[in-house]
């Protein structure tokens, strides 16, 4: 085994303060030390997840994206409506039958899903 883990996965932003409060709310996450003005750690309070950080830059996303999240939920449907309320879209996409998970983008159009998983 390698001596190194993934710490943090990290997401380029251009409006900080949204992004940082999107992603917040939608994880349920906290900062691990205080936010800089273009930089954040968010850390999972129970210590179980890999943290998701946000770095601003200067060009906006363009593309799709080449990597993205996936979120396990309990109650995928309530979750996509929570995370909608919070300011996710779902993106335009004709599902396969049976599919388990729903695509998002999240403020700055970052696709993520949201996944069925029980517990």
């Amino acid at each position: 085994m390698g001596g190194v883990r993934v710490g943090s996965v990290v997401i380029d932003c251009n409006d900080f303060d949204r992004m940082f409060a999107f992603w917040r709310d939608a994880l349920g996450y906290v900062p691990r030390d205080e936010p800089e003005d273009d930089w954040v750690v968010l850390h999972d309070p129970s210590g179980s997840n890999v943290n998701v950080s946000l770095q601003v830059v200067p060009e906006p996303r363009v593309g799709k994206n080449r990597l993205h999240l996936d979120l396990y939920a309990e109650d995928r449907d309530a979750e996509i409506d929570r995370i909608v309320g919070l300011g996710a879209t779902i993106h335009p996409r004709t599902p396969e039958p049976d599919e388990d998970f729903v695509v998002l983008a999240d403020p700055e159009g970052n696709l993520f899903c949201v996944i069925q998983k029980d517990a």
